[in-house]
């Protein structure tokens, strides 16, 4: 999920703390839970950090070991030690409980998007990403917004609002992987392009009655397009170039950072008056005609990397950033 919503599922965690009656009767217990259920719904993404080195360090970490079973052990261990040693009359084992929770929770639902985590890690180094929710979903964000301000207005118990929260959310999330589920059965014998041997990703949207659509045939041809209503339609077709370019390309560390990530790759190769671009992008990610995740290494006819980049930017930025003088 995207950092705001993670925050506010700190806040929703530390209302629905007050559960717990060792926290409730606490006078200072309120104000150590939220601190820690704040943090602990936040601290996996403190490797957004590695865009201080660079981006190809970022993307290819980000989500990665920070997500995984040790990582979620070490945060919640460390905010718990920290915040009990601040509450000492507060038994450390409650708070550690919530915070264990928020940190759990910022994982399992960062396995819902299309992005994914190294959660399995380290039984497995496999990105799991389930393609159901959209890293921002309007209705868990502002159904915790509503939560937090009838709390903080007095309207009703946190104890009340919470537990009827996250059961809804619960029910929302088995209902939303429920839709993906079915629309996923049936979109091959819904799409009268189809071939046999292509394989069909749904991914998630803001909107609960759109999905966007990636088929791949056995060709390396991908189509792009989305699910309305009911109603498959495609947007853009692409054929991914096989260039000796190409697999020059593959040993910079821009592109694998990029590759290492990504499931659905597709290179392009521009013959420039000074060598090659060879451009990557990530074909999950459509928006305005355009496809902004994307990894590009221009290089000369030997070879021989000149500039990379490797991130999001559109191409009216792109060209900005790559803009070179003529060899």
């Amino acid at each position: 999920m995207d950092t705001g919503t993670h925050f506010v599922f700190g806040l929703g965690l530390g209302g629905l703390a007050m559960i717990d009656p060792v926290i409730s009767s606490h006078p200072h217990g309120a104000v150590a839970v939220l601190i820690g259920t704040v943090i602990g719904s936040n601290a996996p993404d403190l490797d957004m950090l590695l865009r201080m080195k660079s981006n190809a360090d970022y993307i290819k970490h980000h989500r990665g070991l920070s997500h995984s079973v040790p990582a979620v052990l070490l945060w919640s261990s460390l905010i718990t030690l920290v915040l009990s040693l601040s509450f000492r009359a507060i038994p450390w084992w409650h708070l550690g409980f919530w915070i264990l929770l928020s940190v759990v929770l910022h994982v399992f639902t960062d396995l819902f998007n299309s992005y994914g985590t190294q959660a399995y890690r380290p039984f497995s180094r496999e990105w799991v990403k389930w393609n159901i929710i959209h890293i921002f979903d309007p209705f868990i964000f502002f159904a915790h917004l509503l939560a937090i301000l009838m709390w903080g207005a007095g309207l009703a118990e946190p104890r009340v609002i919470f537990p009827v929260l996250y059961v809804l959310l619960a029910v929302y999330y088995v209902w939303r992987t429920f839709v993906h589920r079915k629309l996923t059965r049936i979109l091959s014998s819904a799409d009268p392009e189809g071939r046999p041997g292509d394989v069909y990703t749904l991914l998630p949207t803001l909107s609960h009655h759109r999905w966007n659509v990636v088929r791949r045939s056995e060709d390396g041809l991908y189509a792009v397009g989305d699910w309305n209503n009911g109603r498959l339609t495609w947007a853009d077709t692409l054929t991914c170039d096989n260039h000796p370019a190409v697999e020059a390309s593959k040993s910079h560390p821009d592109v694998q950072a990029f590759l290492g990530i990504t499931p659905f790759p597709c290179a392009s190769v521009r013959q420039q008056s000074w060598g090659y671009e060879v451009r990557w992008v990530d074909i999950r990610y459509r928006y305005r005609r355009q496809y902004p995740f994307v990894a590009v290494v221009l290089m000369d006819f030997s070879y021989v990397p000149l500039q990379s980049y490797v991130g999001w930017l559109s191409e009216e930025r792109l060209e900005k950033r790559l803009r070179m003088t003529t060899y």
